[in-house]
C-alpha cells in the first residue's frame, strides 16, 4: 500500500526519483507578500468594478475611496459583502483596509473590494489561502452585462411583433 501514487504530481515525482513528501511541501510552500509599510496589495474586480485594495494589521477600520464603509457602502447588505472573507478566514477585525475603486455601480463595487481584500489576504497570510479559495472568493466572478446586438431592442429582447 505504501507503493501507491495517487495523484500526478507523485507520479512525476516517482518518474524522476523525489519522494512525494518533499513535493508537496515544495508546492504549499507560498512567502508572504508585503510592502516596506507591512501592507500586502491586490486588484479586485466585479463586473465593470476595479478595486485597488491595501491591507494592513490593524483595528478592521474599512475605507473605500477615502470615506468609511458604512457612508460609501450604505446598504447593510454590501457591508456584509465586505465582511465576508474576513470571517471566513477567521481573522475579523484584524486588518485595516484602505481601497479605491473606481467603475460599475455599489453592488459591483462592492464585490471589486471583496475580491481584492481576498487576494491582498491571501498574499498576507498564505495559511489564509485554504479557506478563501474554498468559499470562492480568489476566484473573479466572470459573469459581465452582454452585449446589445443589432436588430434587437436588448441584448436578448426583441421588438413587439405585428402580424398585421
Amino acid at each position: 500500500m505504501a507503493d501507491q501514487v495517487n495523484s500526478l504530481e507523485e507520479l512525476g515525482a516517482v518518474a524522476e526519483g523525489v519522494a512525494p513528501a518533499e513535493v508537496v511541501a515544495e508546492a504549499i510552500a507560498r512567502e508572504p507578500v508585503k510592502d516596506e509599510l507591512g501592507r500586502s496589495y491586490a486588484t479586485g474586480k466585479r463586473k465593470d468594478a476595479v478595486a485597488r485594495v491595501w491591507i494592513k494589521p490593524g483595528s478592521g477600520k474599512v475605507i473605500v475611496n477615502g470615506r468609511d464603509q458604512s457612508v460609501y457602502f450604505a446598504r447593510p447588505v454590501l457591508q456584509m459583502i465586505l465582511r465576508q472573507p474576513f470571517e471566513v478566514a477567521g481573522v475579523d477585525g484584524q486588518f485595516d483596509v484602505m481601497a479605491t475603486v473606481k467603475g460599475g455601480g455599489l453592488s459591483g463595487q462592492a464585490g471589486a473590494v471583496k475580491h481584492g481584500i481576498s487576494k491582498a489576504l491571501q498574499l498576507f497570510d498564505p495559511a489564509l489561502r485554504a479557506p478563501l479559495k474554498a468559499a470562492g472568493f480568489i476566484t473573479r466572478d466572470s459573469r459581465v452585462v452582454e452585449r446589445k446586438k443589432y436588430g434587437k431592442a436588448k441584448a436578448r429582447k426583441s421588438f413587439q411583433f405585428s402580424k398585421r
